[in-house]
């Protein structure tokens, strides 16, 4: 175990620990703001240690803030996370072969975790980047949404975190890196339009899971533009 972890030089764990350290600072700004919009206390912490992914944590407190039910947010939780369905193909030799090792491993999986271990080409360093990354985000995440949720019980208002804006702002940052990617966009507006057609006329949080619909926009390959790739 030692010698995986001596694969790690200096410059990894600056990188790990500066997006740990940039994880605190939004996990903060969740805790806080989940507490203000009448959560209990425990409900962001639980919340950070059972399910441990940001985007979908702010989706589901979204969308109970604004009087969406339940159901919906976890509806709307899975559907954002279900990326993390061909990372976990993509680092399962990495994580470890031990049962124990795969329950713990897919419960770090995140974006920087797998970003990480797969820019290592050496397997040895993969799986000590992907546990040293994971782990410290999994810590840094954490203590975030504690000190921000004790923090987020002392304001009286809560309209004055401007939580209305706050989440959307939120969302459309976790998205826009996305569609810098080919083919991406025109579902995201179609999506996007569907979502706000139908928020006058529907219950809060099912406007967002139809913007699912917004998929039929996804280019496909022809079998003409398939050959050509293929003898380019």
């Amino acid at each position: 175990m030692r010698s995986i972890w001596r694969t790690l030089d200096s410059g990894l764990w600056r990188g790990v620990l500066a997006i740990a350290a940039a994880a605190a600072v939004n996990g903060a700004s969740f805790g806080a703001i989940a507490v203000a919009a009448g959560n209990p206390l425990w409900v962001p912490v639980a919340m950070s240690v059972l399910v441990f992914a940001g985007g979908s944590q702010y989706l589901a407190v979204g969308v109970v803030a604004s009087g969406g039910s339940p159901i919906a947010a976890v509806v709307g939780g899975l559907v954002l996370n279900a990326r993390h369905l061909p990372f976990g193909l993509a680092v399962g030799d990495v994580v470890g072969k031990s049962w124990p090792a795969r329950v713990l491993g897919s419960h770090l999986l995140i974006d920087e975790s797998v970003a990480f271990a797969m820019a290592q080409k050496d397997p040895v360093r993969a799986r000590a980047a992907y546990w040293a990354c994971g782990a410290s985000l999994f810590v840094a995440w954490n203590v975030g949404v504690l000190g921000g949720a004790l923090a987020g019980s002392l304001v009286s208002d809560p309209n004055a975190l401007g939580l209305d804006a706050v989440f959307p702002a939120v969302m459309l940052a976790l998205v826009l890196p996305a569609l810098k990617e080919a083919g991406k966009l025109r579902p995201a507006l179609l999506g996007a339009a569907i979502a706000l057609a139908t928020t006058p006329f529907l219950p809060p949080g099912v406007p967002v899971l139809l913007a699912l619909l917004g998929l039929v926009a996804v280019p496909r390959r022809t079998e003409s533009a398939e050959v050509k790739g293929a003898t380019a």
